[in-house]
């Protein structure tokens, strides 16, 4: 009897026993580092059946920032099990070399840029639309809902909230460092390599919808007469019918495109 009490008592000390690693933040993912953590090694004590997600959003970096993960020089999962007395290493996604073929690919880039927008990137939404690409936003998406849409339709969540990227469901992700918006405009455009794959004025900036070419005589009761008698080139929203014509907001917005494109070299 008594070694049977005995053994709980090491099995309960034993799981509570924490393990010591350290952590080491590269590059931009000491954007998330209080300034006195950033470009050093990092102790820490977490329990043994911590992911090494778990513990490395701990110190606030989101996972969909990662792009490769070292244990001990050896590569490492997020699933993976934290080792005491380990070394982690923690790199930002490469823009110029393929780790995939050293390392277990964290998350794979996506081959469509379709995007999904938190409540204070509105204006940015706008100028990604304007450019031509799918772009969601609404501003009474929850944080809940923004997750669920962009795991369930395969999004890219842009957000200025850290703790929005480190939701489980969320599987594409990019924190906006920027604050103005066409400098957030340009940052995507970077981030995500999309210079060359630029379609300007192909969706309503109002609600996403797809852009098409309509006929002068079929919304000649819905523009005003002045314009009708002006203009004779008109596109349409597919989805919500509003009507798009070269105005002087256009050469603005064309000024605005060719600006952004010369920026996001």
């Amino acid at each position: 009897m008594m070694k049977n009490a005995e053994s709980v008592s090491m099995a309960a000390d034993d799981a509570a026993k924490e393990l010591e690693l350290t952590f080491r933040f590269y590059s931009l993912l000491n954007d998330f580092l209080p300034v006195w953590k950033r470009q050093k090694e990092i102790k820490k004590a977490f329990g043994k059946h911590t992911t090494l997600k778990d513990a490395i959003e701990s110190f606030g970096v989101p996972h969909t920032e990662i792009g490769l993960i070292l244990c001990n020089s050896l590569p490492a999962t997020f699933e993976q099990k934290v080792i005491d007395g380990a070394l982690v290493s923690v790199f930002p996604h490469f823009k110029t070399i393929d780790v995939g073929k050293l390392a277990p690919i964290l998350f794979e880039r996506p081959k469509q840029f379709k995007f999904i927008l938190d409540v204070h990137l509105g204006t940015l939404a706008r100028y990604l639309r304007l450019l031509g690409f799918d772009t969601l936003y609404n501003n009474s998406y929850s944080d809940e809902q923004l997750a669920d849409i962009a795991y369930a339709e395969e999004r890219i969540l842009l957000t200025r909230d850290p703790g929005l990227l480190k939701r489980k469901k969320v599987k594409q992700g990019y924190f906006v460092r920027a604050i103005e918006p066409r400098l957030q405009a340009i940052e995507i455009l970077r981030e995500f390599h999309l210079k060359e794959k630029l379609h300007p004025f192909g969706r309503c900036l109002r609600c996403n919808g797809l852009l098409q070419s309509v006929n002068k005589i079929e919304i000649k009761n819905v523009v005003p007469p002045k314009v009708s008698e002006t203009q004779s080139s008109f596109l349409k929203c597919q989805r919500c019918g509003r009507i798009y014509w070269p105005g002087s907001h256009y050469h603005r917005m064309k000024a605005l495109v060719l600006w952004l494109k010369l920026h996001a070299y």
